[in-house]
């Protein structure tokens, strides 16, 4: 979650860092702001200082006394404020959620769900896929898919940190969307090194998604919608929607020949036995496909319309 001016898109994530001689909070407070800001650190400190005290070791804090709705992540016991993004970030993380959400191999996905894979670290991925239940608080561990969404103002050392707390974790695939300059996706892996995708190239995460996902489905709408589509047909057993027409053309043909069949069988009984009654007429047209084609042959031996009502209760009788 990028650290970022207040005036631009991105979401701003600021390292927080106690001094030293912070009481580490033995209890639960009403609010995790205060006892953040316990110590005397807050967001209008000299940012400088707050990172020159980032590496003095684990900082007093642990995920159980954060809320759901806390502006905070933490980092090895230390807090990260993480303000609200602006439109581009909000956007690229809904348009990303919908290509990733939707894929027929995912079953749970969540945006800025907080993870503690240790009572020291709370981290909160813009999208994770994987390992998100349906219920309140912190999930431990991490999910098997990650992404980050990296805008103007991206606090460089503060990703690295939180990509390496993930994958540590136990978090198989790392995305980080790169939002500034040329649009690509750095991929990160446990034990190897990153790699650029971009526009035009497929991202996989194989037992985690079904499908390829285009690069371009993480930040443009029409892509992901497109990707979406495809995702859902493929739940509910087609293939794409090229699938979906050519059904829908074969059951037209199919209906099509039905009816035919059906005009000509009443045109027959029609010369056959001199005209049908009303009633006759609806028995027919109720009729099953299949026993259309058996009324054509049984027809042809026909002498009366009394004839037709009986193999009409014949067939009735069958039925029962």
């Amino acid at each position: 979650m990028p650290e970022a001016p207040l005036v631009e898109s991105g979401r701003r994530c600021i390292g927080l860092y106690s001094p030293s001689s912070h009481n580490c909070p033995g209890e639960r407070h009403d609010s995790a702001a205060t006892a953040l800001f316990q110590g005397g650190t807050h967001s209008q400190a000299d940012p400088m200082s707050q990172k020159q005290r980032h590496r003095q070791g684990p900082g007093p804090f642990l995920a159980e006394h954060l809320r759901s709705g806390d502006p905070y992540e933490l980092a090895d016991g230390h807090p990260v404020e993480c303000l609200p993004g602006g439109g581009r970030h909000s956007r690229a993380n809904l348009t990303g959620g919908l290509a990733l959400g939707t894929d027929p191999g995912v079953d749970e996905a969540g945006v800025d769900t907080g993870y503690t894979p240790d009572p020291k670290n709370l981290r909160a991925p813009d999208i994770a896929v994987g390992n998100v239940p349906d219920r309140p608080g912190w999930v431990e561990g991490a999910p098997p898919l990650a992404v980050e969404y990296a805008d103007t103002g991206q606090d460089e050392q503060d990703l690295r940190d939180k990509v390496a707390t993930l994958l540590a974790a136990g978090t198989r695939y790392v995305w980080v969307v790169r939002m500034v300059g040329p649009r690509r996706v750095e991929v990160h892996e446990p034990g190897k090194a990153s790699r650029e995708l971009y526009p035009g190239d497929r991202l996989e995460a194989p037992g985690i998604l079904r499908n390829a996902l285009p690069v371009d489905a993480l930040y443009d709408p029409d892509t992901a919608r497109e990707t979406a589509l495809r995702n859902l047909l493929q739940r509910h057993g087609y293939a794409d929607l090229d699938a979906v027409r050519s059904e829908g053309r074969n059951e037209g043909l199919s209906e099509g020949r039905s009816e035919g069949e059906l005009d000509l069988v009443l045109r027959l009984l029609g010369r056959k036995l001199d005209g049908l009654t009303p009633q006759q007429e609806r028995w027919v047209r109720a009729l099953a496909p299949t026993r259309i084609g058996q009324l054509a042959e049984a027809l042809l031996d026909f002498a009366s319309r009394d004839d037709l009502d009986r193999w009409i209760t014949q067939e009735d009788r069958s039925d029962d």
